[in-house]
């Protein structure tokens, strides 16, 4: 256990599956002592048998699914848009103080605009759908991996880019063999914390004329003040955020076996 307090230092698999336990465990005991208890009253704070109800009830009619495959679609075609177009440019904003020149005003301007604020003109723009949705999660996180990853690739070493071209490399294999290789652990680490920003702008995305998605489930039950059926979005939200999780450390261990953090 004293390896467990050392900054940096590794531990059994044991250790760390017990820190998650306990976690959770402690987290599911205050949420039963509050709600069974009777501390926090059932409209503020539903018990977890009052939030399973309400997951088999929204399965069985088969909302559910519908609701889950329709956010995941947003989310999954508005991110990977972003990523399409913000990491090569990002890498190139990281690299050449030409492109930075060019890139960096306008995206430190948009970065700092609410999204929210954006939805009136992304609807005379693009109108209501499927693809002003799709617009906000892009706009959500474009700005914000292009940033980071030209932060990524900046930290690039300069000695190493000067030993490949010591060693005969052209510009283009430099880039290709050296430099890529060298960003692709920073920036799979930032997909993954820009895939968590996704989700939360789901809320916004779905906030206009929805009648589908998770964010929509969350917002209809509000009115109604179902707080049980509140509780089943949050949690559908998170378990599919988690497993989006656990597929980016996973590829980040096959794919890319020469980063540090393997």
């Amino acid at each position: 256990m004293d390896d467990a307090l050392r900054p940096h230092e590794p531990v059994s698999r044991r250790t760390y599956l017990s820190g998650v336990i306990l976690s959770t465990a402690v987290i599911a005991f205050v949420w039963i002592l509050l709600s069974y208890g009777g501390i926090v009253p059932p409209l503020f704070l539903p018990s977890p048998s009052d939030v399973v109800r309400a997951a088999v009830a929204l399965f069985r009619e088969g909302s559910l699914l519908i609701h889950a495959r329709a956010s995941l679609s947003v989310i999954v075609t508005g991110w990977a848009l972003a990523v399409v177009a913000a990491v090569p440019l990002g890498i190139l904003m990281g690299t050449l103080k030409f492109v930075e020149a060019l890139v960096e005003p306008v995206v430190d301007f948009v970065r700092y605009l609410p999204v929210s604020a954006m939805i009136p003109l992304l609807i005379l723009y693009i109108g209501i759908g499927t693809a002003e949705k799709v617009a906000v999660i892009f706009i959500g996180t474009f700005f914000q991996l292009v940033l980071l990853v030209a932060d990524v690739s900046a930290n690039v070493s300069k000695d190493l880019l000067d030993s490949a071209y010591t060693l005969g490399a052209k510009r283009g294999t430099v880039f290709s063999r050296v430099l890529v290789p060298a960003t692709l652990p920073g920036v799979m680490d930032n997909l993954r914390i820009t895939m968590g920003w996704a989700w939360t702008y789901l809320i916004v995305a779905e906030l206009v004329a929805s009648d589908r998605g998770l964010g929509y489930l969350i917002l209809d039950s509000m009115r109604g003040l179902y707080t049980d059926r509140i509780f089943v979005g949050l949690f559908v939200i998170g378990l599919l955020g988690l497993g989006f999780d656990i597929i980016f450390k996973q590829l980040h261990r096959i794919l890319l076996p020469w980063s540090p953090k393997i």
